[in-house]
C-alpha cells in the first residue's frame, strides 16, 4: 500500500472576535479529517469562506498566533501542530511547498525572480550563491519558461501573469518537495493559460512523484488534475471520494448543487444557469455548532438536519458523505 504522507485528524481552527467586553472564537474549520498518500493528488473544493485556504495555512503553521488550533496534523509521521518554528522552517519549501493564489503579491516586486528562487535553494542547502543561481535557472527551464537565463534577471512586473505563476511553481519545486499545496493556482489566469498551468502541474507531479493538495472553487479544473476530491462547506467536510465517483455520482446536496451550476456543452444558452438558493451561513453562526450548515439551503432537509451535525458515512469504498438523508435515498435507489 502507498504510505500516508499527510494526515489530518479532527482539525478545528477558530479565530478570536471582540464581542463587547469579551472575546469569542468563531470556527473557520470544524472537525476536518483528511489523508494524502505519497504521489496522490487530492482536490479540496468549496465556495469562498469554506475553510480551504485556512486548512492549507494550518498545515504549514502560517496562521496568525491568535488562531486557536486543535486536533492532529502529521507529515510522514511527524507531528506538526506542536513542532517548533525551526522545525517548520526546515519543512517549508523543502518537504512541503506551497503555490499561492496571486503571484504578483507573493513575489517580491523589487527582487529579480532568479534571485528569489535561488534564495529558496540557499534556505535549505549550503552552497555558493552562484551555484544556487544556476539551479534557479534550471528550475525556470523545468517549468517551460523560454530563455530562462534572461528571465531569471527579470523583475516580477516584467512578466505576464502566466509566467509569474510558472516562477511560483519553479520556486515551489526547486527543492523537490514531497507534498505540493496549490492554493487556487489558476484563478487569475485566462482559460488558455489555465490549461497550460494544469498540464505543467500534471507533468511535474509525474516527473518528481509529487503528492498534491489542489485547492480550488472550480470543479472543472479539479476534475482534470486530482485522484480524489474533498468537498467543504462552512468549514466542514461534507463529501469525499474518488474524483470519478464525486463527479459522476455526487451524493451530498451541496456537491450536486455545485456540479449542476457548472455549464456544459449541453447547456441551453437561452436558459439561466442553475444556482444554489440562499447564502453561506455567516462565520460564527451558532447553528454551525450543532447542525448541518447546509440545512437552510437544502431541498432534502428534515428536522434532524437542524438538530445535529451528521457524521460522515461510507456510501461505497472510499466514498463518504455527511448526509444520512441522501445516503439512505442513494442506497434505496441502488
Amino acid at each position: 500500500m502507498t504510505p500516508t504522507l499527510l494526515q489530518i485528524q479532527n482539525l478545528n481552527v477558530a479565530f478570536p472576535v471582540r464581542n463587547g467586553d469579551r472575546t469569542d472564537f468563531v470556527s473557520a474549520v470544524r472537525d476536518l479529517s483528511l489523508e494524502i498518500s505519497a504521489g496522490e493528488s487530492l482536490g479540496l473544493v468549496g465556495e469562498s469562506g469554506s475553510g480551504k485556504s485556512v486548512t492549507s495555512l494550518a498545515i504549514l503553521k502560517l496562521l496568525p498566533p491568535q488562531a486557536r488550533i486543535t486536533g492532529s496534523l502529521s507529515f510522514e509521521g511527524r507531528a506538526l501542530l506542536h513542532a517548533s518554528e525551526d522545525a517548520m522552517r526546515e519543512l517549508r519549501g523543502s518537504a512541503i511547498a506551497m503555490i499561492f493564489q496571486e503571484p504578483m503579491t507573493a513575489l517580491n516586486p523589487v527582487m529579480r525572480v532568479g534571485d528569489q528562487i535561488a534564495e529558496a535553494v540557499l534556505a535549505h542547502r549550503a552552497m555558493a550563491k552562484s551555484e544556487a543561481g544556476k539551479i534557479a535557472v534550471e528550475a525556470l527551464r523545468t517549468v517551460a519558461i523560454h530563455d530562462p537565463e534572461a528571465r531569471a534577471r527579470d523583475y516580477p512586473h516584467q512578466l505576464s501573469g502566466g509566467m509569474r505563476q510558472r516562477v511560483m511553481i519553479a520556486m515551489a519545486i526547486v527543492n523537490r518537495p514531497r507534498l505540493l499545496i496549490a492554493d487556487e493556482p489558476t484563478t487569475a489566469l485566462d482559460v488558455t493559460i489555465q490549461a497550460q498551468i494544469l498540464d505543467l502541474l500534471a507533468e511535474l507531479r509525474e516527473k518528481f512523484g509529487l503528492a498534491m493538495l489542489f485547492i480550488s472553487h472550480d470543479l472543472a479544473v479539479v476534475s482534470k488534475i486530482t485522484d480524489r476530491v474533498a468537498v467543504m462547506y462552512a468549514g466542514s467536510l461534507v463529501e469525499i471520494g474518488a474524483s470519478d465517483d464525486i463527479f459522476e455520482h455526487p451524493i451530498h446536496p451541496y456537491t450536486q448543487g455545485l456540479l449542476n451550476s457548472v455549464p456544459s456543452l449541453h447547456t441551453n444558452l437561452h436558459e439561466p444557469l442553475r444556482t444554489i438558493e440562499g447564502s453561506v451561513p455567516a462565520v460564527g453562526s451558532p447553528a454551525l455548532n450543532h447542525a448541518c450548515g447546509f440545512e437552510p439551503r437544502c431541498g432534502f432537509r428534515v428536522r434532524r438536519c437542524a438538530e445535529e451535525l451528521p457524521p460522515l458515512e461510507q456510501i461505497s469504498p472510499g466514498h463518504l458523505v455527511r448526509c444520512p438523508v441522501k445516503a439512505q435515498y442513494s442506497e434505496h435507489k441502488g
